[in-house]
């Protein structure tokens, strides 16, 4: 058991990009807050993509999560791509990608946790022991909430999640994106060769969805998951990005939804933007294990408390 972690060094959007729902989320913000004649399109799709979370919640530090962001407190969010749209799919789908990540403004720190799919854990609320990413299938964002809130031992105060279509939304709007495959695999009809590709919406989509041929398994898909992500940003905020700002907001209002308000997502881009600036990328690292021919991700103990506690000293 190993783990994983790397301190990044570019801009504050390149590294908050480490997963592909908190790029909707910083694009929102960001361009709300530095291209002014964007602002009222930008606010408007915030609106539009914003709503609470289905049936009741309970913060175990007994404070809202409203509270925190107003009083320029660390924070929580839930970071959910699913699989909904994905190939044509139209059920609730499942949560294909899987991150928590804390902001702690006195640190001036944010800390990004990717979970494997497959973790083994309780599904609150289902009242069954299952893959983690079933439990957005069973309850929606209530049910990934709980599950992961008693999973890792800490309140999550809000929820960002994107659809797989979206994914393949985004990268056309963006006009493509170029990534560097380090082996030549196939993938749902497509080839990627070794060295340098340059992919449209569907190819990007496939490319993101191998694992079965990569020997570090999810892993190494969570990896080419931020690859591609990385390159969606640089894209974005390039001038020939900036300049289809409108194609890129509209793949994300139909795409994507959060609890998170305007007014909350303006004072993070505003009060929280040192934040962004360190940013530590951890994995929670698991064992692969069968059980009753199901494959599982088995977190060990130690592993879970190291991740346990890190994570709630960023909370502090």
């Amino acid at each position: 058991m190993g783990k994983k972690r790397r301190k990044q060094k570019k801009s504050i959007f390149q590294k908050i990009v480490i997963s592909l729902v908190a790029l909707i989320v910083v694009f929102i913000v960001g361009v709300g807050g530095f291209l002014a004649k964007t602002y009222y399109d930008v606010k408007q799709v915030a609106n539009n993509v914003s709503q609470p979370v289905k049936g009741k919640r309970e913060y175990p530090l007994g404070k809202s999560s409203d509270d925190k962001i107003n009083d320029g407190e660390a924070f929580s969010v839930l970071l959910l791509g699913l699989d909904t749209g994905d190939f044509g799919r139209t059920d609730t789908g499942r949560s294909d990608t899987l991150m928590v990540a804390t902001v702690n403004p006195k640190e001036k720190k944010t800390t990004l946790v990717s979970i494997p799919r497959d973790t083994r854990t309780d599904i609150v609320g289902h009242g069954t022991v299952d893959k983690i990413n079933h439990a957005y299938a069973f309850g929606k964002e209530g049910m990934a909430l709980a599950t992961t809130e008693k999973l890792l031992d800490i309140p999550l105060d809000h929820y960002v999640w994107i659809n797989m279509e979206g994914f393949e939304e985004l990268v056309d709007a963006v006009g493509g994106v170029q990534v560097d495959n380090p082996f030549e695999f196939k993938q749902d009809g497509y080839l990627f060769k070794k060295g340098p590709n340059f992919l449209n919406g569907k190819q990007a989509l496939a490319y993101t969805r191998m694992r079965y041929e990569d020997p570090k398994g999810d892993y190494g898909r969570q990896d080419r998951q931020r690859q591609v992500v990385s390159a969606i940003a640089d894209q974005a905020l390039s001038f020939n990005g900036i300049t289809k700002y409108q194609q890129i907001l509209k793949a994300i209002e139909k795409n994507m939804k959060t609890d998170l308000e305007w007014d909350d997502m303006f004072k993070i881009a505003t009060d929280y933007r040192q934040s962004f600036y360190h940013i530590e990328d951890e994995t929670l690292q698991g064992d692969g294990v069968m059980i009753d021919g199901v494959s599982y991700q088995e977190i060990p103990e130690a592993e879970l408390t190291r991740v346990q506690n890190l994570l709630k000293s960023q909370l502090k």
